[in-house]
């Protein structure tokens, strides 16, 4: 955890500001996005158990944030989810229910909550939009985390129905950067490539990338993310939730993920496609036509040059690096 020194008029609690996007929004503050009215507040679950309502209170009573950036989560790759879907659901409505009734119990002024892309209907037209998020069921590989993250729009809505709370949220593509859970097994497309090159090369072995390659997705760099949850914290007013995404002509497909990730890493060996290992969603391609409305002007870092920051930051820290 840290904390800035002295009174701020802005005090902006983070959970799980320990992960991918908590650490990225940690050092775009300490980089000097930060403002000075602003104090930061970067929690984790060491600091408390978000699933029990009384540490999420206590919690809330110790730091008195005005702001709320929520971003824990219980997480996974494709396969993790498939095997835990009643996991993945019962941990996140506690956490999430929790965060946001202590934060109206507490006065807070504004909460951005981290949503997800595959809380939209499977069976759905492209780009989607965030008026499609309720048009019908999640894809099934992942429908018990899908729906807690979909509740947190019902909440927000209800909340400002009922009390007046300004609570919202943001919904990014898939997130990659420094910091990401690198795991093979349970992590998430991009970081388990990355390892996996890692490894390849180490051990002069084909790269193996399971599925057929041909799903297609969007991604953004962590600290893109960041920087547009200091913009919508500080500039969107709106309680319906706002995509966070690189444009659809950005969308790029897994085979072509790994041959950047292969690139970057210099990696000369074969790739081959395990076509029996399940592909998932063939694609979410999302519009970002209203974040380019209601936040104009962000520009967002080339994908090769973010692939390869992060595949450097990998390699400089394998040994500490969640895998």
């Amino acid at each position: 955890m840290t904390e800035a020194a002295g009174p701020r008029s802005t005090r902006v609690l983070v959970t799980g500001g320990s992960g991918l996007v908590g650490r990225a929004i940690a050092q775009v503050v300490a980089d000097g996005e930060g403002r000075a009215d602003e104090e930061w507040i970067f929690v984790s679950s060491k600091d408390a158990d978000l699933t029990s309502a009384t540490e999420t209170r206590a919690l809330f009573e110790k730091h008195r944030p005005t702001h709320v950036i929520h971003l824990a989560a219980m997480v996974g790759g494709l396969f993790k989810n498939i095997r835990c879907n009643l996991d993945f659901w019962r941990r996140n409505i506690h956490i999430n229910d929790n965060v946001l009734h202590t934060a109206y119990e507490c006065g807070v002024r504004k909460v951005v909550s981290c949503l997800s892309t595959c809380i939209f209907p499977d069976k759905t037209t492209y780009p989607i939009d965030e008026s499609m998020i309720h048009n019908g069921p999640p894809h099934s590989s992942n429908f018990g985390y899908s729906y807690a993250k979909r509740m947190i729009d019902v909440q927000n809505r209800a909340y400002f129905e009922q009390h007046g709370c300004r609570f919202t949220a943001v919904i990014p593509t898939n997130v990659f950067g420094p910091h990401d859970n690198f795991n093979i097994e349970d992590g998430h497309v991009l970081p388990g490539l990355i390892h996996k090159v890692y490894l390849a090369k180490q051990t002069g072995s084909p790269l193996t990338v399971w599925g057929t390659g041909k799903p297609r997705r969007q991604f953004i760099y962590s600290l893109d993310l960041a920087r547009l949850f200091l913009r919508v914290l500080r500039e969107y007013d709106e309680i319906e939730p706002i995509i966070l995404s690189v444009g659809e002509e950005d969308e790029v497909s897994i085979k072509e993920a790994a041959e950047t990730i292969a690139e970057a890493m210099d990696f000369k060996g074969e790739l081959v496609f395990d076509a029996t290992k399940a592909d998932g969603q063939f694609k979410k391609t999302a519009s970002n036509s209203k974040m380019r409305r209601c936040l104009p002007g962000f520009q967002f870092t080339p994908f090769k040059q973010a692939v390869k920051e992060t595949c450097a930051w990998f390699t400089a820290n394998y040994a500490s690096a969640r895998k």
